[in-house]
C-alpha cells in the first residue's frame, strides 16, 4: 500500500476522539513492519471470525438514531465499529497501534466502508465485517482512500491507489 500525506480525519473518527481524547493522542514510533509469525496470524484470523460472528450488523441510524457514530460495539455496529473493536482485541494480545490502521475505502458500488488494516512485513492484511477470511488489501475489489497514520493515532494519511502512477519511458 503506498501511503500519501496527511489528510481530513473522518467526522466520526473526529467526534470518536473528542469522547476518548487519550486513545486518538498516542503518538507511536517509527518502525517497518514487523514479521508476522502464524501465532500472529493466527490471532488475526481468530479475532476477525470472533468479532464478525459476536456482533449483529445495524447501522448507526438504527442504534443511535443518527449517522455517523464511532463507538466500541457489545451486541451490534456497523463497519467502523466492528474495526475499533478488531483493533483493540489485537493490541490486547500484542499487536502495536502502529501496525492496526482504521481504513476508510470505497466498494465496488461507490459506497464508504472502514476496515481495519494490518501492517506486517508480508503485506497489509485486511480484517472486515464483511468477509469471513483475511485477505491481502490488493486481493480485494475496494478503492482505498486513507488510514490512520502509523505515527500518530488522531491523524489520517492517504492511500495511493497504484492505478494512476504515470509511468513513462526513454530508450
Amino acid at each position: 500500500m503506498i501511503i500519501g500525506g496527511v489528510t481530513s480525519q473522518p467526522i466520526g473518527h473526529y467526534e470518536f476522539c473528542q469522547r476518548n481524547l487519550v486513545e486518538c493522542s498516542i503518538r507511536l514510533s517509527s518502525s517497518p513492519a514487523p514479521e508476522l509469525s502464524a501465532q500472529g496470524w493466527a490471532a488475526i484470523e481468530e479475532v476477525n471470525r470472533s468479532v464478525n460472528k459476536r456482533i449483529a450488523p445495524r447501522t448507526d441510524k438504527q442504534i443511535f438514531g443518527q449517522e455517523e457514530v464511532w463507538a466500541y460495539p457489545t451486541t451490534e455496529g456497523d463497519c467502523e465499529d466492528y474495526a475499533l473493536l478488531k483493533r483493540r482485541e489485537l493490541a490486547r494480545r500484542g499487536f502495536s497501534l502502529s501496525d492496526l490502521l482504521i481504513t476508510v475505502v470505497r466498494k465496488p458500488d461507490g459506497e464508504g466502508h472502514a476496515i481495519l488494516t494490518v501492517r506486517t512485513a508480508q503485506g497489509d492484511f485486511v480484517l472486515d465485517n464483511l468477509e469471513a477470511d483475511v485477505r491481502a488489501w490488493n486481493e480485494t475489489s475496494y478503492l482505498y482512500v486513507k488510514r490512520q497514520s502509523s505515527s500518530d493515532t488522531g491523524r489520517w494519511v492517504s492511500i495511493e491507489s497504484g492505478k494512476d502512477v504515470p509511468v513513462g519511458s526513454v530508450r
